[in-house]
């Protein structure tokens, strides 16, 4: 095995469970990742063999049917099956930030209810924040719920929805009190059939979103017209509280899309050296050429450097610390790190990269959205530095 990506201190369980993801990207992922992307397929065995494996519910805890690993664990997991396809890392993604925020937030109810069904794979989660018009500022999110007897009734549209035609269950922040800042928001759990159109009275998944990269998985929007619910389904049972309970799932899925990168990196590299080792220019291979050496030198050393703060990040997270600083870092270096990489690993491979029977030109069309997803980079630096103010 390579020596980077190395993470010292694993337990033989976690070592088990890395080596077997692995294995399962190399014989049932990477062979036809490609394929399946260009098609925009929706890749149903791979999702059954993950299920299989347990992946659905890796960080649930055994006492609901999970295996109960640790945020590291998983970040491992993701960066693996990124290497494979960063699309089916995503389809496990937006599912383990809800279970993540129902085990943490959710009443005895809910978790009793949901969470041996999701660590199953028989719920699927989707999980939605933003809007069409609102972009980065969460507070400008303009769907309401408003409270009627026993249920509440609400009324808006929802934006970028991974799985949301897909998953079974929707963890979506909504205003309950307009007035109230980030004090009037509220995080409610969606139940609704699997599908595209009228997926439950007042509820519509209108279509899948054509994207440059990221295929495969399926993103879409979500509209509510007068769609109604029990008041049993707001997230931990009390309203206002879905924007703290929102920011702790995207803490850990900042770790999530930071180990994506790492992934996704450490693919473009593999393909990059192998290229160089094989392809030939005046009587010997690239790879002993010093402007490719050095190139292959950089990209190594920047998915070293962004696996070990993914690593830290998830750690601390672990250890029940505050991790916003930490897990911002991670996936800021991780992204762009990523984006530099995978275009090193373009150029490596000539016009040969721009062939759609060359993997590079997939991983190329992918990179781009770990920049945005999860906040942007800028976003990124607007919370690293607001932490780093907050240090004395």
């Amino acid at each position: 095995m390579s020596r980077l990506q190395q993470t010292h201190g694993l337990t033989g369980e976690q070592r088990e469970i890395l080596a077997t993801v692995r294995a399962f990207v190399d014989k049932e992922i990477l062979p036809v990742a490609t394929e399946l992307e260009h098609a925009d397929a929706y890749p149903q065995a791979i999702v059954d063999g993950m299920r299989d494996l347990g992946l659905f519910g890796l960080t649930i805890g055994e006492e609901h049917g999970g295996l109960g690993q640790s945020l590291l664990t998983y970040a491992l997991v993701v960066e693996e099956l990124s290497r494979g396809w960063m699309s089916v890392s995503g389809i496990v993604n937006t599912h383990f930030i809800v279970a993540w925020m129902i085990a943490q937030h959710g009443t005895a109810g809910q978790r009793a209810h949901y969470l041996p069904r999701m660590a199953a794979g028989e719920i699927r989660g989707a999980f939605s924040m933003s809007e069409p018009g609102c972009g980065s500022d969460v507070s400008a999110i303009t769907t309401r719920a408003v409270p009627d007897g026993d249920e509440y009734v609400i009324d808006g549209q929802k934006m970028w929805l991974t799985n949301g035609g897909s998953a079974n269950l929707v963890a979506t922040l909504v205003k309950t009190d307009p007035g109230a800042g980030h004090r009037g928001m509220t995080a409610f759990l969606v139940d609704k059939t699997p599908g595209f159109g009228e997926v439950a009275p007042g509820l519509t998944v209108p279509g899948k979103i054509d994207k440059m990269g990221y295929k495969g998985v399926d993103t879409t929007e979500l509209v509510f017209d007068s769609y109604r619910i029990p008041a049993a389904q707001v997230l931990g049972g009390t309203p206002g509280r879905g924007f703290y309970q929102m920011m702790d799932g995207v803490e850990v899925g900042r770790v999530n899309v930071a180990a994506r990168g790492c992934g996704v990196a450490r693919r473009a590299y593999e393909l990059a050296l192998s290229y160089a080792r094989q392809r030939e220019t005046f009587g010997r291979p690239i790879a002993e050429h010093q402007a490719v050496l050095f190139r292959l030198a950089e990209m190594a050393t920047k998915v070293e450097a962004a696996h070990q703060m993914m690593v830290m990040a998830a750690r601390r997270k672990d250890s029940g610390e505050r991790n916003d600083l930490e897990a911002g870092m991670a996936k800021y270096l991780a992204s762009e790190y990523c984006k530099e990489v995978v275009e090193d690993a373009f150029r490596i491979h000539g016009g040969y990269a721009y062939s759609r029977e060359y993997e590079i030109e997939r991983l190329y069309r992918e990179a781009p959205m770990l920049l945005i997803g999860e906040g942007t980079a800028d976003i990124q630096k607007m919370v690293i530095g607001r932490r780093l103010l907050e240090d004395r």
